[in-house]
């Protein structure tokens, strides 16, 4: 048997708060009944998505949370998505639809990572911005992304604050100057791209398969689909202590199994497959050989039947089910229950019938944790919400077992299975990025010169101790390079001086004086000392002119390709080198540049690295190397 250690996870939570504009001082006791009647309605109307949601951890909820430390009172959610990242997206489109369907409302949403919105649209955002001055600054307003400017000056705008704003103060602005904090297009975007597809993507998250489990945690599961996910977390996160628990089984006995259908999210269905577990002999868990049709129905279940057992394991055997109140006797019921039907919940299903049933067991237990939860009380842990479901479900065996000839057919689980040109193709595709288009017939002959060219552009651009700026966009002014400038520059550090000395505090103010700008201006110079300038330029050439001759035959001289030899009669500016006399030809630099790229791209074998990175970031792409044989230099015509 396996015992593994419990998973060490960081517990990836994001939270939501919604405002209410314009927010003016009011008495809090109606402030706080008015926000609690827009959270019976939030989660009224958005109940048809909520309620067959599975999620990982937590659902999506909210509460209202009195005003402290300068921040107004407001409606306040949290959720804990573990490792679902599908999770946190859909509460991102929650928020932004609340939103869009309640323009009162000023939504903020973060995560542990902070303004998780702006990193999806690193890209985009605008040099100003960043996580030392971004604080307050984001918001959902009208169904679009707001991001609260900063003013280039203090005082430059008069209804922007110099600092980063307070949260009355970016309601205030958002309530006042929405046309002018509205987020640009591409940002836009970027957010928009990862919600895109809801709420019709939710089915496309969950996946079905056949389960060999015991009939008790099947029925358990018909009423309540979403304890899949406490089950899952609970194998997924067991550890030695848990499984002393599954050692001999008292609640699920592996004699009461059945084959049925049990519906998981994709990460959840992952999480079960992917770890590999023996059970305990004394448990009665006997799995088939791997050859056996349904060896995967029988490993899945096993491996359910012990998250389950595991959680109710850790339930008192006296605990008590009053903390549930019965829900059809609250006032709100009527009104949330004809909402469902309005916004057809229930999917045209008669009245009375087995799966209308299940849904409205379903809609009841969204209303009890989420609608009608008093506040201050504690929710049945989910070992406690099993055992109650046990005692009060009345299920029969028999039937659940005639119901195993009509499953409906398991989902393919292919999408496990990523090639590395799928994978490729999703991280495109997670990053906003088109896949590139295959190289067309006429594209063979590749014209090389696109690839110095581009690293031409790439050197020009602006570069910091934040990193390089990649060329994007063909319009921008390249930074031009004066070489005169720079020789000038160059000769004012190191040219000769009077009253040259060699202590350390004499260099260290040379070099302090750079930063006057009054020492670097040449243009004023004296006569004089423009001959200087000139002399020291003309001998720093002849310099560097002797070192290329004698690094000409030397085998770092060899390796350069160099320019082919043009002879011709009246050519009078060839320059010969020392020995033999023969021609010393310039080293092409575009030829060498474009030669170790390919050489450099060869060797990756197909697989990522920094030349194929870096082409890549400049939005060059390399046909696909045909030749295998060994990397040689390229010939220039």
């Amino acid at each position: 048997m396996e015992e593994n250690m419990k998973l060490a996870t960081v517990e990836d939570t994001v939270e939501y708060r919604l405002f209410l504009i314009p927010d003016e001082p009011r008495d809090p006791e109606k402030h706080k009944e008015t926000l609690q009647k827009y959270i019976e309605r939030i989660m009224t109307q958005f109940a048809p998505m909520l309620v067959p949601y599975i999620w990982q951890n937590q659902p999506f909820n909210l509460k209202y949370k009195p005003g402290k430390g300068g921040v107004p009172a407001h409606m306040f959610g949290m959720t804990k998505f573990g490792d679902n990242i599908e999770d946190e997206w859909f509460i991102v489109y929650i928020v932004k639809q609340i939103t869009k369907e309640f323009p009162e409302l000023v939504a903020r949403i973060e995560d542990n990572d902070g303004e998780f919105l702006l990193i999806e649209a690193a890209d985009f955002l605008p040099k100003w911005l960043d996580p030392d001055n971004s604080a307050n600054r984001v918001f959902f307003y009208h169904g679009e992304l707001c991001i609260i400017p900063a003013p280039m000056k203090p005082g430059a705008v008069s209804w922007l604050p110099s600092k980063p704003p307070t949260i009355p103060q970016a309601l205030n602005i958002i309530s006042t100057h929405p046309e002018n904090v509205l987020a640009s297009e591409s940002i836009q975007a970027a957010v928009n791209r990862r919600i895109r597809g809801y709420p019709e993507k939710l089915q496309a998250s969950l996946h079905r398969a056949h389960c060999f489990l015991p009939a008790g945690i099947a029925a358990v599961l018909k009423q309540r689909p979403r304890l899949v996910a406490a089950g899952v977390q609970a194998f997924y996160l067991r550890d030695p202590i848990d499984l002393r628990a599954c050692r001999i089984f008292k609640t699920f006995l592996p004699e009461t199994r059945i084959m049925t259908s049990v519906t998981f999210t994709k990460c959840l269905y992952a999480q079960l497959m992917q770890q590999r577990f023996m059970p305990d002999r004394r448990s009665g868990y006997q799995l088939p050989p791997p050859s056996h049709p349904q060896y995967r129905a029988h490993e899945l279940g096993m491996k359910l039947a012990h998250g389950f057992e595991i959680l109710c394991s850790k339930c008192s055997p006296h605990f008590s089910d009053s903390k549930k109140s019965p829900v059809t006797t609250s006032p709100l019921w009527a009104g949330f229950l004809d909402s469902l039907k309005k916004n057809d919940y229930f999917k045209g299903l008669i009245e009375g019938s087995t799966q209308y049933q299940e849904r409205l067991e379903m809609a009841k237990n969204y209303f009890q944790l989420s609608v009608n939860r008093p506040e201050g009380s504690l929710a049945m842990n989910p070992g406690e919400e099993i055992l109650t479901l046990l005692q009060t479900l009345p299920f029969d065996f028999e039937e659940l077992k005639k119901e195993e000839a009509n499953l409906s057919p398991e989902d393919d689980d292919q999408w496990l299975d990523v090639s590395p040109d799928q994978l490729d193709q999703l991280l495109q595709e997670a990053a906003g990025k088109k896949e590139p288009e295959p190289l067309s017939k006429e594209d063979e002959h590749y014209d090389l010169t696109q690839v110095s060219k581009s690293m031409k552009a790439f050197i020009s651009k602006v570069s910091t101790h934040k990193g390089a700026e990649l060329p994007r966009e063909p319009s921008e002014t390249p930074i031009t390079f004066d070489a005169d400038s720079f020789l000038n520059y160059f000769d004012k550090i190191l040219g000769p001086r009077p009253h040259e000395s060699d202590s350390d505090d004499q260099d260290e103010e040379e070099f302090e004086c750079l930063d006057s700008d009054d020492d670097l201006d040449f243009e004023t110079q004296e006569p004089g000392e423009e001959a200087s300038v000139k002399g020291t330029l003309d001998d720093l050439k002849s310099y560097m002119a002797q070192m290329d001759r004698e690094l000409a035959h030397t085998s770092i001289g060899k390796s350069f390709a160099t320019q082919k030899q043009m002879t011709t009669s009246n050519n009078s500016d060839e320059e010969h080198t020392g020995a033999g006399g023969s021609v010393m030809t310039p080293v092409d630099v575009d030829l060498n540049l474009v030669s170790n790229i390919l050489e450099s791209y060869s060797s990756q074998a197909g697989l990522a690295g920094p030349a194929s990175n870096l082409l890549q970031s400049m939005g060059v792409q390399l046909p696909d190397n045909t030749d295998h044989r060994p990397t040689s230099k390229p010939t220039k015509d």
